[in-house]
């Protein structure tokens, strides 16, 4: 299979494994890597994670809804193992956010110190207190604010849906390397016991269901000349999915939901298909 590079990392191969729950330690991220996943990006480290939310997931019949939103482990401990991975060249990405522009460059410039090789900003979260929706002005301010403090390569995560051209090119005018599209989208589930909403509101939505979605997506950012490495990240559930993303005009891409069933068994099952088919589309090229 050939080198994907993304970020500066030379991937053995497209699959990395999306932030979330599962990439929250240290030994998952490690088994992660050494069953085979290209990279890993850890679960979003933020200097002071809001305190109190109910944080749930909720398995749909296609998908998921989930209300998390960032790692409760302390700066300290992701410092002290991402520098331990930086030291065996494991291809760890850190997620990143913070509260504003000037607290995220900090929190890059220490991250960049402890020997991390790249970074994504996992500025998109819908799941926060403060409902906070992108658009240009701010993602324009948190890329802007990481570039002027770390010379290491990064992302910056967004979600598919309104503006989103507008927000890609803020990304890029502002020095991102890339970019991770997409991250979760609203959703929302009603009980058939309360009538309610579960989870007790909107939140994130992953899974096969906005496959389509961001294949859409990626594909118009190609075709309007956006030219910066993509990491396509929504419903990857096989080879298949890979591929589709790879043709749709990503460089890499991303898988997280899926993992939540049988994690390692469904990582190889991933890996192996994507193998596979690119084996083929190189047999059939020459």
């Amino acid at each position: 299979m050939p080198i994907f590079p993304i970020l500066g990392l030379r991937t053995k191969n497209p699959v990395i494994i999306g932030s979330g729950l599962l990439t929250d330690q240290e030994g998952n991220i490690r088994k992660l890597l050494a069953k085979g996943a290209g990279a890993v990006v850890t679960k979003t480290i933020h200097p002071s994670p809001p305190e109190g939310l109910a944080e749930r997931i909720l398995r749909l019949p296609v998908g998921m809804l989930n209300s998390t939103t960032y790692s409760k482990r302390p700066i300290g401990y992701w410092l002290t193992m991402l520098r331990s991975c930086a030291e065996e060249g494991l291809p760890v990405i850190a997620n990143l956010h913070a509260d504003t522009p000037v607290e995220l460059g900090r929190l890059a410039q220490e991250v960049e110190a402890a020997g991390c090789p790249a970074l994504e900003l996992g500025i998109s979260c819908i799941n926060e207190e403060s409902d906070a929706e992108d658009d240009p002005d701010r993602v324009r301010a948190y890329t802007a604010a990481v570039r002027s403090r770390v010379t290491i390569p990064f992302s910056v995560k967004l979600a598919a849906g309104e503006g989103l051209t507008d927000r890609a090119l803020a990304a890029a005018d502002a020095g991102a390397n890339a970019i991770t599209l997409s991250d979760t989208i609203p959703g929302a589930a009603v009980s058939p016991k309360t009538g309610a909403l579960e989870l007790n509101g909107v939140f994130g939505y992953s899974g096969p269901g906005i496959k389509p979605l961001v294949l859409a997506a990626i594909w118009r950012l190609r075709r309007r000349g956006f030219d910066l490495p993509i990491m396509g990240s929504g419903g990857v559930t096989c080879g298949r999915d890979v591929v589709d993303y790879l043709r749709a005009g990503a460089d890499v891409v991303q898988v997280y939901t899926a993992l939540h069933t049988d994690m390692y068994n469904t990582l190889d099952t991933i890996l192996t298909g994507t193998e596979h088919l690119l084996a083929e589309s190189t047999k059939v090229a020459h």
